[in-house]
């Protein structure tokens, strides 16, 4: 049975830090690329960031590069996004997602507010 349970949101002020975790299980993990996707109210969702099975390489939208950076354990299974100079614009629910093999986590809450 393959888990992605994701944690780590919360409520920050503008400029905070938040650290998310996505820790999977039911499949290898380390064969697999991995993404952090999210969704704000009204909106579609978007891909933010991914990282190769290896975590040798690394892509990121445009709007939170420079900000945020995606990593990975794979002797724990687990993917990360590490979120710095939060902006009202980051908060939304974030996902993490198994490339090529279409799996999602529930999702995790990022409020951005003052």
């Amino acid at each position: 049975q393959v888990q992605l349970v994701e944690s780590g949101g919360g409520l920050v002020q503008p400029g905070g830090s938040l650290r998310l975790s996505c820790a999977a299980s039911g499949f290898t993990f380390s064969s697999y690329a991995m993404s952090w996707y999210r969704q704000a109210p009204g909106k579609e969702r978007e891909l933010v960031a991914t990282i190769t099975s290896t975590g040798g390489s690394t892509n990121y939208a445009d709007s939170v590069k420079g900000r945020f950076t995606i990593s990975r354990d794979n002797a724990k299974n687990t993917v990360y996004l590490q979120m710095n100079s939060l902006k009202p614009e980051d908060t939304a629910v974030y996902y993490c997602y198994v490339v090529a093999r279409g799996y999602w986590g529930q999702g995790t809450q990022v409020t951005v507010s003052s």
